[in-house]
């Protein structure tokens, strides 16, 4: 039989899955992805308790979970499902059937727009905001999950937490969020 691992162990561990994309999304930038674990079973099993050892942490302290198109539809059923909670998918707009809830945010060279469905979000309830990666450059106004977050909100919503598998520390993302963040891993 073997040892069971700590949460801290798996994290070591799920840094192991992590792949280098040089270039990617344009030249300059080395992409880290840590999504590569999903392409073995020993990888989908190690973030699983992972995200169910982290769900424990929020136990009686969220009432749904709010995942990011669209790596964090991958990791936030796993949170919802050890949790026994709804998740509200959070999509670019034209990918949610109308009636959404919309809001529009600036990026360094345009515009996007987030949106939930109508209903999706009951006023008060707690959330937490999943997805893979933070990044947030300082040339972007504002972020996926930063516009997340505040479109949740204004939805009546309770942002309790965001919570990321990987953070990029020298963009400075987390400055300009106005919530909890965890992350598992910041480089």
């Amino acid at each position: 039989m073997s040892p069971i691992n700590s949460f801290k162990d798996d994290v070591k561990e799920l840094l192991e899955f992590v792949q280098y994309f040089p270039d990617f999304p344009k030249p300059g930038i080395l992409y880290k992805d840590v999504l590569s674990a999903f392409n073995s079973a020993e990888g989908v099993n190690l973030i699983s308790r992972v995200l169910q050892n982290y769900a424990e942490s929020l136990r009686g302290k969220v009432d749904c979970v709010a995942m990011l198109e669209s790596r964090g539809f991958l990791l936030g059923p796993i949170i919802a499902l050890h949790l026994n909670i709804p998740c509200v998918p959070v999509c670019k707009k034209g990918n949610l059937p109308n009636p959404v809830f919309e809001l529009s945010y600036s990026l360094e060279y345009g515009e996007d727009t987030v949106v939930i469905q109508l209903g999706s979000v009951q006023k008060g309830n707690r959330i937490v905001v999943v997805d893979d990666f933070l990044a947030t450059g300082v040339f972007l106004l504002i972020g996926t999950l930063q516009a997340a977050t505040t479109l949740l909100k204004n939805a009546g919503g309770i942002v309790v937490e965001c919570f990321v598998l990987m953070e990029k520390l020298e963009l400075k993302g987390r400055e300009k969020l106005d919530c909890h963040i965890t992350c598992l891993v910041s480089e």
